[in-house]
């Protein structure tokens, strides 16, 4: 957590705080000294007998990740596409970034067992399948791949309303998440998936939000003057 939003924590909870946060697809960073509800992820201190919101297997975290995004020359390349795609569709570089480093590890040639194609690993649409073959010979160029992923995360995160359960429909489904309500189905391949892939944005999300944050809400919390 960087040190501009630890100091709008009480200073007295800093040594031994937890800090719990989302950030939701109006792009509010919410901030709390507890997990409010389901949509609030563990961002800074230990939980008490473990993160229960991470899932076994998938404990290691977006620390690694995000070291390796700074200074990876396959991210690099990608960069222009990234803004192109980020401003076309009104989604966060960073989320696209964090989806493209779970997904693929920013291998624009991986085919997934199931056919899910590319950097967004997105699955070819077609009425046949002469023209899903097709669409998945396009889908390996990272431009196309790209702005298709970003359109798509576009539509369900104004369908759904939040970042995570648009995360969710993107891993499992919108009819997986419309099945339950709208809701993170209890899916713990889901699960995972989006709280790594919300782990990853909130990590570089903070390298920018002191320059482009629409607005950090803190819930529950005491907020204190930074000292001079």
């Amino acid at each position: 957590m960087r040190a501009w939003l630890v100091l709008l924590l009480c200073a007295p909870l800093c040594a031994q705080a937890q800090v719990w946060g989302y950030v939701d697809g109006a792009g509010v960073a919410h901030v709390a000294p507890t997990q409010v509800d389901s949509r609030y992820h563990l961002v800074l201190g230990n939980s008490a007998g473990g993160d229960t919101t991470r899932v076994p297997g998938k404990a290691d975290g977006a620390g690694g990740l995000l070291t390796w995004l700074e200074f990876a020359p396959e991210v690099k390349s990608l960069q222009a596409i990234l803004r192109e795609a980020a401003k076309v569709h009104a989604v966060d570089i960073e989320l696209l970034k964090a989806i493209i480093a779970v997904e693929s590890g920013f291998d624009a040639k991986a085919v997934s067992p199931r056919g899910a194609v590319g950097l967004m690993q997105i699955m070819p649409m077609g009425s046949t399948s002469e023209a899903r073959k097709l669409e998945a010979a396009r889908l390996l160029d990272a431009r196309h791949n790209i702005l298709t992923g970003a359109r798509m995360l576009s539509q369900l995160m104004r369908r759904f309303g939040r970042v995570d359960v648009a995360l969710a429909a993107w891993n499992a489904g919108p009819t997986a998440v419309a099945r339950h309500g709208g809701a993170m189905p209890p899916f713990p391949e889901t699960q995972a998936h989006v709280h790594l892939v919300l782990e990853l944005y909130w990590a570089l999300l903070q390298n920018t939000m002191p320059r482009r944050a629409k607005e950090i809400q803190m819930h529950g919390a005491t907020v204190a003057s930074a000292p001079n």
